[in-house]
């Protein structure tokens, strides 16, 4: 259930706010083991760098085409699990550094642009409903082979770097909120999950010169099918779904609601006690309103046992 920094920076990079945030790039980051079973009183600590490159800028009610962007991202996050009333819950934070550059024409002009800082902060709690009790380390020697049923609350705070006369920003300058269900079935060495939830957004009072901009919800779905070789060492096939998104900019709709599709892979390996490393790769399939790029991505994850 609580793996969930596995992909927290991965294909999203999502904490990148007008970059990403802002349409259905953050709806497609790719979360394969986000509602595996964790014994009780795990900490992880997480390094993440993810690379997009392409169409990245997917906001088309902004006035630039042909945008082509390289960006890197630096993520730090922290995740714990505990017992909450009987059942497995876990709370993650984590913060992304982005730095890259940006090219397209802005009102049939050509023109580059470079962004470096701080993105915006976020938070993810999820909650067991069932198939995952709460068992210390000492009593999680290997989970058992039952279904499990999740549900999660991720929310992007606008903390990071914003400037209201920049049509590109590393920040969102607004609130951004997806509750979530998932489901997890392992199949002797295989696995599948499914989950559903939607992308909910506050206004951004202060888009551009003053403007105010809001986003319609955007509906998410994800499907992942993998095989474990042994305990953290698996690999896993993503694929997921946006609809929706609409924004609005001063009342005027935009034509980019979106129904977009992406597909990745994911390879998790142990490297020491403690340690793994995972490998994503994920790339669009079907993009209606942008969200063509390609993300590539390495985490480093130390995961340690507390009461």
């Amino acid at each position: 259930m609580t793996r969930i920094w596995c992909r927290w920076a991965l294909a999203c990079a999502s904490a990148f706010g007008t970059l990403l945030a802002n349409a259905p790039a953050c709806s497609q980051e790719l979360e394969p083991r986000s509602y595996s079973p964790s014994p009780v009183g795990t900490n992880f600590l997480v390094a993440t760098y993810s690379h997009l490159s392409g169409d990245v800028l997917t906001d088309s009610s902004l006035p630039i085409t042909g945008v082509q962007a390289q960006f890197n991202l630096l993520t730090l996050g922290y995740v714990r699990t505990f017992d909450l009333l009987g059942h497995t819950a876990s709370l993650g934070v984590g913060v992304p550094f982005a730095r890259g550059n940006v090219s397209g024409n802005v009102i049939d002009a050509p023109t580059e642009v470079h962004r470096s800082g701080i993105g915006d902060t976020r938070l993810r709690f999820a909650y067991n409903v069932f198939g995952n009790p709460p068992l210390p380390p000492e009593a999680f020697t290997k989970p058992e082979s039952t279904t499990s049923l999740g549900t999660s609350l991720t929310v992007i705070a606008p903390s990071g770097q914003y400037v209201d006369s920049r049509l590109v920003n590393i920040g969102a300058n607004r609130w951004a909120f997806k509750p979530e269900v998932g489901i997890s079935q392992p199949f002797g060495n295989w696995f599948m999950e499914g989950s559903a939830g939607a992308w909910f957004f506050t206004a951004n009072n202060d888009f551009f010169h003053g403007k105010k901009r809001s986003q319609a919800p955007l509906m998410i779905f994800q499907l992942h099918v993998g095989y474990g070789f042994r305990p953290g060492l698996w690999v896993a096939g993503d694929i997921g779904y946006a609809a929706g998104g609409r924004t609005t900019t001063n009342g005027v709709d935009a034509a980019d609601r979106s129904a977009n599709m992406r597909y990745g892979m994911t390879f998790s390996v142990p490297i020491a006690r403690g340690w793994s490393t995972k490998l994503a790769f994920s790339h669009g399939l079907v993009t209606r309103a942008g969200g063509d790029f390609t993300s590539i991505s390495l985490t480093l994850q130390y995961r340690w046992f507390s009461r």
